[in-house]
């Protein structure tokens, strides 16, 4: 059964807006733990997943 062209980007940018979530939550546990390694870690996922948000035109709050 064939996707309907709307629903492949709904689902992208659903995936992107969790991805973004899940980055921004994992950064603010990293923060409360005081780990730098996981900081530097989360900080770089988030970076790259608004990254990759704002080149497809996806809304992350």
């Amino acid at each position: 059964m064939p996707i309907a062209p709307g629903a492949a980007v709904s689902e992208f940018a659903e995936a992107m807006q969790q991805r973004v979530r899940q980055a921004r939550k994992a950064l603010e546990e990293a923060e409360s733990a005081g780990d730098a390694y996981e900081i530097a870690v989360a900080a770089d996922e988030l970076e790259d997943a608004l990254r990759l948000a704002r080149a497809h035109g996806v809304d992350t709050g």
